[in-house]
């Protein structure tokens, strides 16, 4: 009975570190809002006992959980406070310093996203390590079911997507994002940016990529109306549309809604740019 015990709460996380829990967590700590939502989603309303300040879904979780800092900023403190017996971590949202000294303490499963495929594992993953393997198989199913149903038009258009404001910053082909544009159809034109995975674009770089859509998120920078005057006065003919970050760049169960989403920005972007 040990022995299976042992391999049902086992797994490889995504910087290829064995996590083995002796028992299902009790008490589990999140620090990355994208997985506490599918913590919420697994069903793991009374085990999860601590959230940061970034985790908004689900609403009463943000208003209710103990919160432990940023997802940069971590109180450490407040964390061994609550004696956590997993605690779920991202490469990318988390400090490393942070997270490399409480994996001294606690077990700590660490996701690395870059494509749907990653998304889909890491689900997976904490469905095992949590007990709720059915559920995670059901979500990532229901994931991949979703995704596929997205159709890519004939025509891919050449697409800008941005995250930040001063500086202005893109994404390259090395992120979930990048991978998201792709099934719907886009060409991201800032794919092959060497400087950095989110690189700085200048307004010399925007005017030579010859962007036909520009996406503006809701985050992680709030885009506003005076930043789609901005974008309009560079590039009158491209079309320029807000867009809800989350369905872009939230790798957990918030990609069960993503098609729909998805779907009805193609459908603008096709209407605005149609197949020649």
């Amino acid at each position: 009975m040990l022995t299976h015990s042992i391999m049902q709460y086992s797994v490889t996380d995504q910087l290829g570190r064995t996590i083995t829990l002796q028992q299902r967590p009790v008490r589990i700590v999140s620090t990355v809002p994208s997985q506490t939502e599918l913590l919420s989603d697994l069903g793991l309303n009374a085990e999860v006992v601590g959230i940061t300040k970034f985790c908004i879904h689900p609403v009463e979780w943000f208003n209710n959980k103990i919160r432990i800092g940023g997802t940069k900023a971590l109180n450490l403190e407040k964390i061994k406070a609550l004696q956590p017996d997993l605690i779920i971590a991202n490469k990318e949202e988390n400090d490393q310093e942070q997270i490399e000294l409480l994996a001294r303490e606690y077990p700590v499963y660490i996701s690395d996203i870059k494509t749907l495929d990653d998304a889909v594992k890491m689900i997976q993953d904490i469905g095992i390590l949590t007990g709720r393997i059915q559920e995670a198989t059901q979500i990532a199913h229901g994931i991949r079911q979703g995704m596929s149903m997205l159709t890519i038009p004939t025509k891919r258009t050449r697409c800008a997507y941005f995250i930040w404001w001063e500086p202005l910053m893109s994404i390259n082909h090395d992120t979930f994002i990048h991978d998201m544009l792709t099934r719907c159809g886009f060409e991201n034109v800032f794919s092959n940016e060497t400087s950095s995975r989110y690189p700085v674009i200048n307004e010399d770089a925007l005017l030579a990529a010859q962007a036909e859509l520009i996406l503006l998120p809701s985050e992680p920078f709030p885009f506003g109306e005076k930043h789609i005057a901005y974008f309009r006065q560079i590039l009158p003919q491209a079309t320029i549309m807000k867009v809800d970050g989350e369905m872009f760049s939230w790798y957990g169960s918030r990609l069960l809604r993503a098609p729909n989403y998805l779907r009805s920005i193609v459908r603008q972007a096709s209407l605005a740019h149609p197949s020649s």
